[in-house]
């Protein structure tokens, strides 16, 4: 790698530099994802469970750089990141009608049959299992028109919703608290290296996203290359590198009754502990370790954990913990975390601001900012939708009104604000743990309905990171508004024909799709429990949500906050902890191993400066790497599938 010159490191841009990254070039690439990378997500998800990830993202976009460079045009980087996006919103998920594949599947499986979900499933979802619609495998058939036109429905107010709320969040988050948003520098800075090859002016970063990228292709190779390519070939899939972690907990539970004993071996995540802040991943890994490792044994031996039993592998060993402690106090945790963050938000607004500073509803110029005013009315707009929608949907006039308003104007909002101040701070969001399962319960509904109910509860934290990427690559917010009009009868049209084509084709889930058949029927009688709760089951999620538990974790919440404080760590440990508390370390581990190599070597090998400036620009090319890997392994799989299907 080469260090900086003197020209690299100059003045910051202008705030008024933005540009649009909206052009006939990204429209054209939506057209491409949607036909050729969305089909490929799909079967990979179906097959092994995980979409195309990065793959999509990055292979789109070298592909353009490439393409614009054969034709003696150039990519702004403003371009570059609409397709970086674009391809990240359309063909990471498989758009929005994967949710009635699996519902087909539920409507006739033994677990809805056994507990006697099946005939309850409300038809505005999924026609009876009797259906010619289902029985035919066709989502053509007209039994599928209500369900259809209520996914489209619910997807794009969703989209709507994402997008106000998010921008809301990011205007407090970023333009107001300052928060850092540690992770949003990787798309930003692998957007500027790729443009500048097009422009022929090849940089620093142009060295070290293809050092990054040469390290995702080697790694990528052995770790999904040669599972995915075997895997066509043989009846099990070789693995070199256990996928996604070592299961240790049977080996340990003797020393270590009920220990999170699993440690993954994934090469990304040692890079992200080197992108992130030291203080934050040391400060998750000892929460991770100490809860795993020391608490859980202490916890089991003192009959705190009665649901784990010998012979649990990791990831009933993680459930039944959870289940008996963890959950509890995480939620406890959270509620610390909240409540700093109001506290925290209130200083913000309260202190005397300087006479060069802007208010909330003073955007800085030239950014193409939305006024919030009518973000916040879209918002209240698209939330009177969702109640409307829900007592015009529910059988029974049981579930509360004020908890519908509760929803969508103080819990959507909260939890938002909070997990999008969390990205802000460390890169990850804070999970509420079966938040609507357990108001759903308390409400007293009776009825399966309410579950596939449109609530107006999500968390749209992560939508805040989006806006903080756009700001570092100076593209204008309106470019986001008009490459999401433009790519949204995309979506609904090819992810509506490319699930009808893979279901038509062979039923879902079956020895074709072998992660549906092994991950589905368990998936189904999650949910089949959870709905019995309000069709005459037991109230099991009530059991394991302790008001004990929980206000211990608000105290011990505080007391690390306390601790952290007194010990003169930074705010950025103690966030770490909350992260890390009762997780799997199998991921904490490896990232405070990158973390401990960047900081004591590689800062020292090029400076602090310097290396913070390669990270994000290294993961980016990772990334890539890897990514690049996933997109042969799926595409030589669709092709063997294809031609193991012909009758000649």
């Amino acid at each position: 790698m080469t260090t900086l010159d003197n020209t690299d490191s100059a003045r910051a841009p202008a705030e008024t530099d933005y540009e649009s990254g909206f052009s006939i070039r990204t429209m054209i690439g939506a057209v491409f994802v949607g036909l050729v990378m969305m089909p490929g997500t799909i079967y990979l998800s179906l097959v092994a469970g995980s979409g195309l990830g990065p793959a999509a993202q990055w292979v789109t976009i070298i592909l353009f750089t490439e393409i614009a460079r054969r034709s003696f045009t150039t990519l702004k980087r403003q371009e570059v990141y609409i397709l970086y996006y674009m391809a990240a919103a359309l063909a990471t998920t498989g758009g929005p009608f994967g949710g009635m594949i699996f519902n087909q599947y539920l409507a006739q499986s033994p677990q809805a049959i056994g507990f006697g979900i099946a005939d309850q499933l409300p038809e505005w979802i999924v026609p009876s299992r009797f259906s010619e619609g289902i029985v035919g495998r066709n989502l053509l058939h007209a039994d599928w028109r209500i369900p259809i036109l209520l996914t489209a429905l619910l997807w794009t107010v969703g989209r709507v919703t994402s997008l106000t709320m998010g921008y809301a969040l990011f205007r407090v988050t970023a333009d107001i608290e300052k928060l850092s948003f540690p992770l949003a520098p990787i798309a930003a800075e692998g957007a500027t290296a790729l443009a500048e090859t097009t422009g022929k002016k090849e940089s620093w970063r142009w060295n070290v996203f293809s050092v990054g990228a040469a390290i995702g292709l080697v790694f990528g190779g052995v770790y999904i290359g040669i599972p995915g390519f075997t895997g066509v070939l043989l009846s099990k899939p070789l693995q070199i590198i256990p996928i996604p972690f070592v299961d240790l907990t049977q080996t340990t539970e003797h020393v270590l009754p009920a220990a999170l004993a699993g440690v993954s071996v994934d090469l990304g995540a040692f890079i992200v502990g080197m992108l992130l802040p030291f203080a934050m991943v040391a400060g998750t890994f000892v929460a991770a370790v100490t809860s795993a490792f020391v608490a859980n044994p202490i916890l089991q031996r003192n009959g705190f954990l009665p649901h784990w039993k010998p012979g649990m592998s990791l990831i009933p060993t993680k459930i039944a913990v959870d289940f008996d402690f963890w959950m509890s106090v995480g939620i406890g945790a959270s509620l610390c975390v909240a409540l700093i963050g109001v506290y925290k938000i209130l200083q913000t607004f309260l202190r005397k601001r300087e006479p060069s500073e802007r208010g909330l509803f003073e955007p800085p110029p030239g950014r193409g900012d939305i006024r919030l005013h009518w973000c916040i009315l879209l918002y209240i707009v698209a939330s009177v939708g969702y109640i409307l929608l829900c007592r015009k949907l529910l059988r029974q006039d049981q579930f509360p009104m004020f908890m519908l308003v509760a929803y969508a104007l103080i819990i959507t909002p909260a939890i938002s604000y909070i997990s999008a101040r969390m990205i802000g701070l460390t890169g990850s969001p804070v999970a509420f743990p079966f938040l609507r399962e357990g108001t759903i319960i308390l409400s007293g509904y009776r009825g399966v309905d309410i579950w596939y109910a449109p609530l107006p509860l999500a968390d749209h934290g992560l939508s805040a990171q989006m806006f903080r990427e756009l700001t570092l690559t100076r593209t204008k917010f309106s470019s986001l508004v008009k490459i999401e009009l433009f790519m949204l009868p995309i979506a609904l049209v090819c992810s509506f024909l490319f699930w009808a084509f893979f279901w038509n084709i062979e039923s879902i889930p079956s020895a074709t799709y072998p992660f549906t058949a092994k991950m589905w029927p368990l998936t189904a009688t999650y949910q089949c429990l959870f709905m019995t709760a309000t069709s005459g089951g037991n109230n099991w999620l009530l059991e394991a949500i302790k008001a004990k538990y929980v206000l211990g974790g608000v105290g011990l919440g505080f007391g690390l906050l306390g601790a952290t404080t007194l010990a003169g760590a930074t705010p950025l440990f103690f966030y770490g902890m909350i992260g890390g508390l009762g997780a799997i370390p199998n991921a904490a581990i490896p990232m405070f191993l990158g973390a401990l190599v960047g900081r004591r070597f590689f800062e020292r090998k090029y400076g602090i400066e310097t290396w913070r400036r390669y990270t994000p620009v290294l993961a980016a090319g990772y990334a890539c790497g890897v990514g690049l890997i996933g997109m042969l392994a799926v595409a030589f799989a669709m092709v063997a599938k294809s031609v193991s299907s012909l009758p000649f």
